[in-house]
C-alpha cells in the first residue's frame, strides 16, 4: 500500500491541476455527494458503546487511568444494548483552524457521532488522550474486557486542522512506538488549515468543503474504511547554548539533560557543557529562513487580530502581504555574496506551500547526473532545496522554474551561529519559532529518521 501511495504522489497533478482538483473536491462535497453516507449506518460504524466512551472521557478528564476503569465498572447494560463499533473513530478538532469553523464543526460532530468521541484541542491535549484515554482501554483489556480490547486494536483517529495540528497529533502518537504500546491508531484528516499539504498528499483534499455539514459524514466514513499507508517521520533535535526558546510551538518540547545526552549519544554528537535541548517530529517539511519568518509573522497576526483570518483565501492574502513587508522581494541574495539562498527547505512529501511541488518532476537523466533518486514519502530520504528571494520563490510556487536543488539525505545536521543576526526563523510543518543565536557558540539542528506512521 505504501508503494501504491508513493506512486500516486509521484503522479500527482501540477499546481494548476491541483487547484482544480481542490475546487472539485470542495464542490463535490456539497449536496447529494455528502448525503451518500447514512447517519445511522455511520454511527454503527464508528460509535463506541456508551460505557467505553464514558470511561475514556473520565480517564482523560482526571488524567488518571484508574478513574476511567472505575467509570466503566459503573456501567449498567450498555454493552448488551449497544453494538460494538466496527471501526471506532475519535476526532480531534482545532477550533482555531479553518477560519474559525472549528466550533461549528465540533457541534456537527457531536450530532453525527457522540460528544465523548470529539475532543477540542484547546481543552484536551492529544498526549493526555494517548496517556490516559488509550491507557484506560489497555487497562480494561488486561482485566478481560474484550470490547475494550477490540476498541483499542481497531481505533482510528481523525484530526480536523491544518498541517501543524496534524503534525502535533502524529508527533504525540509516536510515543506509542517508544513505549511499545502498539498498535498506533491510523490517522485521517479534515483539512481546516491554509496549506493542507499533508491532507493533499494522502487524498483528503486541499480545502474545507463548501458543503461541509454534509461532507463531514464522508470524512468520518472514509476514516473508518480507507486502507492505511506508511509515512516517514523525522525527529528533529535542537541543541543550543544554555537558554530557552520563547513562545515554544507545539512541534517542539524541551528535553531533560539526561535525555539530551542520550539523544546525542544515539546520533554520535558531542553535547556542549551547558546546553538546552529540544526535540520534535515533522512529517512534511522543516525550513529555515525567510519563509519561516513569514509564517512566524502570520501566526502572530492571527493571534492578535483573529478577525482577519477568516479562511484559507484570507490567510493566503495575509501571507502574500506579509511576504512583501519583510524585504524578501526587495533584497536580492547577491547583496551578501556568501549567501546563496534566503530560505532552506527540507521536504519529505510531494506537496509544499498549498499543493506546490518545488522539487519538481525530475527527468531520469537529471537524476542520474545529480546522483538523485526519485522522491517518495516513505523512501527514508529528505529533499533539500533553497529559495533565493521573493521573486525566485514566486516563480517556483507558480511552477515556472524549479527550486535550487541542493541534496537528498537520510540524516541532516545544520550548524548555525549569530553575527549580523542574533536569531533565525525556523518552522516544522507550519509551526514557526524564533531561534536565538550566539556568535561564540553554535546552535545545532539534527534531523534523523524516527520511524513510519500509519495514515488512512
Amino acid at each position: 500500500m505504501a508503494t501504491e501511495r508513493a506512486e500516486e504522489a509521484r503522479r500527482a497533478p501540477t499546481t494548476a491541476a491541483s487547484a482544480r482538483v481542490s475546487i472539485w473536491e470542495s464542490v463535490r462535497a456539497c449536496g447529494v455527494w455528502g448525503k451518500e453516507v447514512d447517519k445511522a449506518d455511520l454511527r454503527r460504524q464508528v460509535v463506541m458503546p456508551l460505557y467505553a466512551r464514558r470511561a475514556v472521557v473520565a480517564a482523560v478528564k482526571a488524567k488518571d487511568e484508574a478513574a476511567g476503569v472505575a467509570a466503566a465498572a459503573e456501567r449498567g447494560g450498555e454493552v448488551e444494548e449497544e453494538a460494538e463499533a466496527v471501526t471506532p473513530v475519535v476526532v480531534f478538532v482545532n477550533s482555531r483552524s479553518g477560519g474559525r469553523h472549528g466550533p461549528e464543526l465540533k457541534v456537527r460532530l457531536h450530532e453525527l457521532i457522540s460528544e465523548e468521541q470529539v475532543f477540542d484541542l484547546s481543552v484536551v491535549k492529544p498526549s493526555d488522550f494517548i496517556n490516559y484515554g488509550l491507557g484506560c482501554l489497555e487497562r480494561l483489556a488486561e482485566q478481560g474486557d474484550d470490547c475494550a480490547k477490540n476498541i483499542r486494536k481497531k481505533l482510528r483517529i481523525v484530526v480536523a486542522g491544518g498541517d501543524g495540528t496534524v503534525g502535533w497529533v502524529l508527533g504525540c502518537l509516536t510515543d506509542l512506538y517508544r513505549l511499545k504500546r502498539e498498535p498506533v491508531p491510523p490517522t485521517g484528516i479534515i483539512p481546516l488549515g491554509t496549506g493542507n499539504d499533508l491532507a493533499r498528499s494522502f487524498g483528503w483534499g486541499g480545502s474545507f468543503p463548501f458543503g461541509w455539514r454534509s461532507a463531514v459524514k464522508r470524512y468520518l466514513s472514509k476514516a473508518a474504511t480507507a486502507p492505511t499507508c506508511r509515512l516517514d517521520s523525522w525527529q528533529t533535535v535542537v541543541m543550543m547554548p544554555d537558554g530557552d526558546i520563547k513562545e515554544l510551538p507545539y512541534a517542539l518540547k524541551k528535553v531533560e539533560p539526561a535525555d539530551c545526552l542520550e539523544l546525542c549519544q544515539e546520533n554520535g554528537t558531542e553535547l556542549p557543557e551547558k546546553a538546552s535541548c529540544y526535540k520534535g517530529v515533522f512529517y512534511n517539511y522543516l525550513s529555515i529562513g525567510m519563509d519561516a519568518q513569514v509564517a512566524y509573522g502570520f501566526h502572530h497576526l492571527r493571534d492578535e487580530k483573529p478577525y482577519l483570518a477568516q479562511g484559507p483565501v484570507a490567510n493566503k492574502l495575509i501571507y502574500a502581504g506579509y511576504s512583501c513587508t519583510q524585504g524578501w522581494f526587495c533584497t536580492p541574495c547577491t547583496a551578501s555574496p556568501q549567501l546563496s539562498v534566503r530560505s532552506l527547505v527540507v521536504l519529505n512529501l510531494y506537496n509544499y506551500g498549498s499543493g506546490r511541488h518545488p522539487w519538481g518532476d525530475l527527468k531520469p537523466d537529471y537524476l542520474e547526473k545529480r546522483g538523485f533518486v526519485e522522491a517518495h514519502s516513505d523512501d527514508g530520504l529528505l529533499e533539500i532545496f533553497g529559495l533565493k528571494e521573493g521573486w525566485h520563490a514566486s516563480f517556483v510556487m507558480a511552477e515556472l522554474i524549479k527550486a535550487k536543488h541542493i541534496a537528498q539525505a537520510a540524516a541532516i545536521k545544520f550548524e548555525m551561529r549569530g553575527g549580523q543576526w542574533n536569531r533565525a526563523y525556523v518552522q516544522m510543518d507550519g509551526e514557526p519559532w524564533k531561534q536565538p543565536l550566539l556568535q561564540e557558540q553554535s546552535t545545532i539542528i539534527e534531523i534523523n529518521k524516527f520511524g513510519s506512521s500509519c495514515r488512512d
